[in-house]
């Protein structure tokens, strides 16, 4: 308790810091024209971009003077590096259709997370009335901060909202007080240690806005998770005579195991994001690492001295009398019927499964921008406004670079590389210093604004791609191997997502063999078994996919999607939502699999057969595992309600993988592929059956034979384990 003080003091006395972007992988071709492009021209994708409308004409004198004085005025701010517009640059593409509508571009000077300030204080001051000028702004800055300033609100959102909701839950669950709030206490202390490390580690390495979302959603998930398993353990003893210490210290003994492989396999499924060269991915990984570290260590060194000083008040409630008790939890008689019938049980539940996983088959990545705020933000429709009135198409405009090119010494060269890049398939214009081109041919001579596209030794041509999106990696790939008199690079938003969508599918690999590797290691020592960790892989790997088709079904394609406050689907999925998806989920499903598999495992090496122990390991955690699902859903709620399309995905899709594991996987497809494995369940090498034996000193789980099976325990009518009576006369 003194470590949480020390680390609310410091959520109090450290600011945030944290960073708005990091979609966009490093290191790439792209990445490498921007900063070029910034060095020798100051310019890139401009970071705050005003609309500026006006009642006449933009080129009526009293508009133009004041649109003058108005670039005048942003250019002399603090943090303003360079500033473009219709009245000082007289490009036509500036001025909208109608002539009503004019654009002011501003580069803010210093790093994304320095623009992003300078935006905050700068945009609200640039917005309104300024004379016949009427000005509204968007912007990679602006949305930014946009961004950051929602996710606060959800953040406040999932405190004063998700937090008393779970409390409530877990009366209902537990009955007391007392047991309600000791998961409240693991899950305030895991995100309040977890949100106190991210703003020490914010000053040094780029930290997502939305990592504390996610820490705070996940770390009362798992606490509930861990602290319910403890909890009903601990109760168990007491009713079954044990003392309070005794309860406690059996409670702790049998379920820490199954905590620490728990929080292990969790881990490592988030450690694969920090393989991918996204900071957001790497930021979210670090949140939620810690945030799992910080529950397990909260459950094994907080609740057992817990659990001793509230003593006899988490004792189950007495039934009133006249009360029948309850017949058996249905997730026991489900588990019964699957392993009756284990083969059409499994094939029913995979169908199930595989039905849902079918619109997977047409998904469509897109980048992180604008359209991750709702319609109703300002920038989001600022950005709507711009692109219907005018012929700027910012997110399919490719600039080509020529590092060691002068367009007035090459102008011969640079002439026919333009003709020869317009007559691409797939480009409708090319502008640069020499002019504008279709079809291969010139269109215009250079005007006013062929200055931009030119610098001493340097020079760059900006090639508009059709509306095809489909077609823009592919134009992307096409302008790279075309000659150009010298070296070039590309770059521009379809070849950043191109760009970003290969370095992405190249760590795929290597990051889905760590997931796996680790997956069969971890839990082949929590089992001894090789086959039980693989089919747990490929059981998740199915569960996750019919998460990932109900995220296609719902912001993809829009169906269902004003069931949870959307308006427009987004007609893509955001590019790293899939994989942080993959991390989190497929480890939040291994969760519950592990909590059965340990008791399964427990029963089992009590000489229970196979199948009884399997329906009695579902039975036995029925009631933990159906409450913390329940309970993980609700923590989840915030961010499915939050107004950030990107924490949309997340919440509902977590909360979909937490709800498909937690009844038709555990419930039926793992019961009912354990009993078609039968002995294979418990399969491994010799030399790794041997260490591990040695290891734990277990013994070979051979099937005992029905005749001389001695019951150990037996279930009560609510799925508890108690004491069976020993038949003196046998021994």
């Amino acid at each position: 308790m003194l470590a949480a003080l020390l680390m609310g003091a410091v959520l109090l006395l450290m600011p945030p810091g944290l960073s708005p972007g990091g979609y966009v992988a490093q290191g790439t071709e792209a990445t490498r024209a921007d900063e070029l492009l910034a060095q020798r021209f100051g310019s890139g994708l401009p970071d705050v971009v005003l609309r500026v409308r006006t009642a006449v004409d933009a080129d009526a004198p009293s508009v133009a003077d004041a649109g003058l004085r108005l670039a005048e005025d942003v250019a002399g701010r603090r943090g303003v590096q360079h500033v473009f517009s219709y009245w000082s640059e007289q490009d036509a593409r500036l001025l909208s259709r109608d002539r009503h509508t004019a654009l002011v571009m501003v580069d803010l000077a210093g790093s994304e997370a320095q623009a992003v300030d300078t935006a905050r204080s700068l945009v609200p001051q640039l917005v309104g009335q300024h004379g016949p000028l009427s000005v509204s702004a968007t912007g990679a800055s602006w949305v930014s901060v946009q961004v950051s300033e929602l996710s606060k609100s959800d953040l406040l959102t999932a405190e004063l909202v998700s937090f008393p909701l779970v409390v409530l839950v877990l009366l209902v669950v537990f009955g007391s007080l007392a047991g309600a709030l000791l998961p409240a206490l693991v899950g305030g202390f895991a995100v309040t240690g977890t949100l106190a490390t991210l703003r020490l580690v914010a000053p040094h390495y780029p930290v997502s806005v939305f990592a504390p979302n996610l820490a705070a959603a996940l770390g009362f998930g798992l606490a509930v998770d861990y602290a319910l398993l403890v909890v009903a353990r601990h109760r168990d003893e007491l009713a079954a005579g044990a003392s309070v210490r005794d309860a406690a210290a059996a409670a702790v003994r049998a379920t820490s195991g199954a905590v620490f492989y728990s929080a292990a396999t969790i881990f490592t499924c988030l450690a694969a994001l920090l393989l991918f060269p996204l900071t957001f991915l790497r930021s979210i990984a670090l949140a939620g690492m810690l945030v799992v570290a910080f529950s397990a260590a909260a459950t094994l060194l907080l609740l057992p001295p817990a659990l001793l000083l509230l003593g006899e008040r988490l004792r189950r409630p007495a039934r009133p009398a006249g009360i029948r008790p309850r017949p058996a939890l249905p997730w026991a008689r489900l588990a019964r019927a699957a392993t009756r019938r284990p083969a059409l049980s499994a094939c029913c539940a995979a169908g199930l499964l595989l039905c849902l996983l079918l619109p997977f088959g047409h998904i469509r990545f897109g980048p992180a921008d604008v359209r991750v705020l709702p319609a109703e933000a300002a920038a989001h429709k600022v950005s709507r406004q711009i692109g219907s009135e005018f012929d700027v198409p910012w997110n399919r405009t490719l600039q080509v670079l020529l590092p060691r090119t002068d367009a007035f010494d090459h102008e011969a060269q640079v002439d026919a590389y333009a003709r020869r890049l317009s007559g691409l398939p797939d480009v409708d214009l090319v502008d640069c210093a020499t002019g504008s081109y279709r079809d291969g041919r010139q269109l215009a001579p250079p005007g006013p604004s062929a200055a931009l596209y030119t610098a001493p030794g340097v020079t760059w041509l900006a090639v508009v791609a059709t509306e095809s999106r489909d077609r823009h990696a592919a134009l992307t790939d096409l302008l790279r191997a075309t000659p150009s008199p010298d070296n070039h690079l590309v770059t521009g938003e379809p070849a950043r997502q191109a760009d970003t969508e290969t370095a992405l599918t190249e760590r795929l690999p290597l990051a889905a063999a760590w997931i796996v590797v680790g997956m069969v290691l971890l839990l082949f020592l929590l089992t001894g078994s090789l086959v039980l960790p693989l089919k747990t892989v490929v059981v998740g790997l199915l569960s996750l996919g019919a998460t990932f088709g109900a995220l296609v079904t719902v912001f993809q394609d829009g169906h269902l999607l004003s069931l949870i406050g959307g308006s427009t689907p987004t007609s893509e999925l955001i590019l790293p939502v899939p994989l942080l998806m993959f991390c989190v989920a497929f480890g939040l499903g291994i969760d519950y699999e592990v909590f059965l598999l340990a008791r399964v495992l427990e029963e089992h090496s009590q000489g229970r057969p196979l199948k009884e122990a399997v329906v009695t390991g579902v039975a036995a955690t029925s009631r933990v595992i159906t409450a913390a699902a329940l309970l993980v859903a609700l923590a989840l709620l915030p961010l499915i309600t939050s107004q950030l399309t990107i924490l949309k995905m997340l919440g509902l899709g977590l909360a979909l993988a937490v709800l498909v594991d937690a009844t038709l996987v555990r419930g039926v497809l793992v019961p009912a592929v354990m009993c078609l494995l039968g002995r294979a369940n418990w399969w491994a090498p010799a030399p790794m059956a041997r260490w591990h034996q040695r290891r734990t000193g277990a013994v070979s789980r051979v099937e005992p034979a029905p005749a001389t099976f001695l019951p150990l325990a037996r279930m009560d009518a609510e799925g508890r384990q108690v004491p069976a009576p020993v038949d003196e006369k046998a021994g």
